[in-house]
């Protein structure tokens, strides 16, 4: 049994909580607040320190995009082909990265880890910690979601190799054909059920489609400026698929549609410049826009475009911008969390749930705040 006792709890889900929070023999939190001490506990004194769940984001290429190796360490984009539904993160991240190692240091305990945005189609996502000596240890969710991409970076790849898509066009037209491929792929299996005779040829891109048209794995969508992103939206309606919008920089132009659609914005790398045109509307703004029509965000830093570590600076850029703190702590914690399915296990300090913990020395949210101790499954993996 492990005890943190006398912290100030950042319960992001139920206020904050002066008192202790108790970790069971299998890394589950057990009690929060006023609670009675087993005599057998491992005592942590947490006495005017911040307690809280780890830093999660829902968007990021740690692992798979290597810092300081150049190609050696990209394992991100498959740039050859404008469609690989089936290729996974998971295949190609290290482990041992030193991004991930400094993450964890930094408070980040989790992240969803997807290919890039080169293809129409990039692959699929993994949701792992930040700690372990192998991925497969690492592994939270293997469903992170299945990367497409609209907007400049699929033109700017393909239009260099001259082959398509080299227009806004084509790259819907692409998606839609792959959907309708994979919607007739169903049928064939489905009538292979009464006849066996006439089941197709085993196609992985096709499966990984189906159980997109099927709502088992959400789409999730990079689009930063606003017309891209209603072409994103104009797809998941007419095939019916659960999608999110990745990076969202002209949400705030959209926000009737993006309300109506009922989806799940992912803001950022906001805390960068503007490198690319549909970057020009780049601004803090529209994480509190967003909020304020009641459409639920998350901050993601793109890491490695920036570090992941910043995510707590970009939450309070957030909070300067006007969205509420604790809004912006959500941001960080429970929403990546729902976003990715597993806020019945993390992104919170509640009774039942992982302990995910961070100890701070101060405020998350103050630049010169430090991270002392990093818990992940109530064990100790980060002091400093």
């Amino acid at each position: 049994m492990l005890v943190i006792k006398d912290a100030k709890i950042y319960t992001i889900t139920n206020g904050i909580v002066d008192g202790s929070v108790l970790v069971d023999d299998e890394g589950r939190i057990t009690a929060v607040g006023q609670v009675e001490i087993p005599a057998d506990a491992e005592v942590i004194d947490a006495a005017g320190k911040i307690l809280t769940p780890g830093l999660m984001d829902a968007h990021g290429h740690a692992g798979v995009d290597e810092e300081g190796l150049g190609w050696e360490g990209a394992d991100y984009n498959e740039a050859v082909d404008p469609v690989t539904p089936h290729l996974r993160a998971l295949d190609g991240i290290n482990p041992h990265e030193e991004g991930i190692a400094e993450a964890l240091r930094a408070g980040v305990t989790a992240m969803c880890v997807l290919p890039g945005s080169a293809n129409v189609i990039g692959g699929q996502g993994v949701v792992i910690h930040f700690y372990g000596n192998t991925v497969d240890e690492m592994v939270i969710k293997e469903d992170g979601g299945l990367k497409v991409a609209f907007g400049e970076n699929p033109k700017r790849v393909y239009s260099n190799q001259k082959k398509s898509p080299t227009t806004r066009m084509a790259t819907a037209a692409i998606l839609r054909e792959q959907l309708v491929k994979a919607q007739n792929y169903l049928a064939k299996l489905a009538k292979a059920e009464t006849d066996p005779d006439k089941a197709p040829e085993r196609d992985l891109r096709m499966e990984v489609l189906a159980r997109v048209l099927k709502r088992e794995l959400p789409l999730r969508a990079h689009a930063h400026r606003a017309d891209d992103i209603m072409t994103a939206l104009r797809i998941a309606k007419e095939f019916n698929l659960n999608i999110s919008i990745e990076h969202c920089t002209e949400g705030h132009k959209i926000v009737k549609e993006l309300k109506e659609a009922g989806v799940w914005a992912i803001v950022g790398p906001t805390l960068t410049n503007r490198s690319k045109v549909e970057l020009k509307e780049l601004s803090w703004n529209t994480l509190r826009t967003l909020w304020e029509a009641g459409i639920p965000v998350a901050i993601t830093m793109d890491h490695p475009v920036i570090p992941v570590g910043y995510l707590p600076t970009a939450a309070a850029y957030a909070v300067k911008a006007g969205l509420p703190y604790e809004e912006a702590l959500k941001a960080i914690t429970i929403n990546p969390a729902k976003i990715l399915g597993i806020d019945d296990r993390y992104g919170s300090i509640e009774v039942g749930k992982m302990a995910d913990l961070v100890l701070w020395n101060g405020d998350p949210l103050e630049i010169q705040s430090r991270v002392e101790k990093v818990w992940i499954h109530g064990k100790l993996v980060v002091e400093q």
